[in-house]
């Protein structure tokens, strides 16, 4: 009776040795060489291919599970946490929520498989995405800020719809102020502006959309102060730069942050039971 045996590429090469070492043309030292083992264990193979022939040779783990795969039940409340408080959250987040909350430790990828297959993750290769050729950065940190305001139902159906003003450096991506508004207005876009540099100094421009706050309909070609915003004069009054975009995609690391906030935050304000403007405020600036 005939049956296959499956071997890798280095089941392949041991075997190759072993019958060297059998028909003579080569010593145990000198196999344990070749092979990197001691001379014990290449006795061990020698014994084991005499007894089961060259399936002695093949790894007895082989289409076992490993030692250290989570079991079925872990899986399970794993993935029943996520159906029921995570469902919209992805593996990342997901995990950290897990651990913080839960004390259930898995890797994300891990996590990543779990969900994929359970159908709760779909892969970015799977989503379609238009490519827009991105502006280059400056070099300097706090040089160009980008700003914007994020409409949003922050609150889901807690709360009422409003903005989140969001201020992002343009070097480093980095996330450096944010401040909740019933909507975008100069009054908050001027507090919000009074608390970043009070933080962080003044950068050379902000840049922006052709939102009413930034930007006049009424420019003059002939006098840099008229037509200019009542936020657009006090940056003047500065000595800072205002520069709108003419496209959402020229701005792209403050519109990437908005989305990242419109998943990560929501999900942190549901969890933490905030309904309010003001709540947000007290937490988040």
């Amino acid at each position: 009776m005939s049956f296959l045996i499956t071997m890798s590429q280095k089941e392949l090469h041991r075997l190759e040795v072993i019958q060297k070492i059998r028909d003579e043309r080569l010593s145990v030292v000198q196999a344990a060489e070749l092979l990197d083992l001691s001379r014990s264990q290449v006795h061990r193979l020698l014994r084991s291919y005499d007894l089961h022939g060259p399936a002695g040779l093949v790894s007895k783990k082989r289409s076992r599970p490993s030692n250290r795969r989570h079991s079925e039940d872990f899986r399970n409340a794993a993935l029943d946490l996520i159906h029921e408080r995570y469902l919209d959250f992805g593996a990342t987040l997901a995990r950290e929520k897990l651990i913080e909350l839960h004390r259930i430790s898995v890797s994300k990828e891990t996590l990543r498989q779990w969900m994929t297959e359970a159908g709760i993750w779909v892969s970015r290769r799977e989503r379609k995405k238009r490519v827009f050729q991105p502006r280059g950065r400056r070099d300097c940190f706090g040089e160009l800020v980008q700003i914007d305001g994020s409409h949003h139902w922050w609150f889901e159906n807690r709360g009422p719809k409003c903005a989140l003003l969001v201020y992002i450096d343009d070097a480093t991506g980095k996330l450096l102020h944010l401040r909740f508004a019933g909507s975008e207005n100069t009054f908050d876009y001027l507090h919000a502006t009074k608390a970043y540099l009070q933080q962080w100094g003044k950068p050379l421009a902000f840049y922006s959309d052709k939102h009413g706050v930034f930007r006049s309909t009424n420019d003059s070609k002939t006098d840099r102060t008229t037509g200019l915003t009542q936020f657009g004069r006090a940056l003047y009054e500065l000595n800072i730069d205002i520069i709108c975009a003419n496209t959402p995609q020229a701005k792209g690391r403050v519109e990437r942050a908005n989305q990242t906030l419109q998943d990560r935050l929501v999900k942190e304000m549901r969890l933490r039971g905030i309904n309010t403007i003001e709540a947000a405020k007290r937490l988040y600036i």
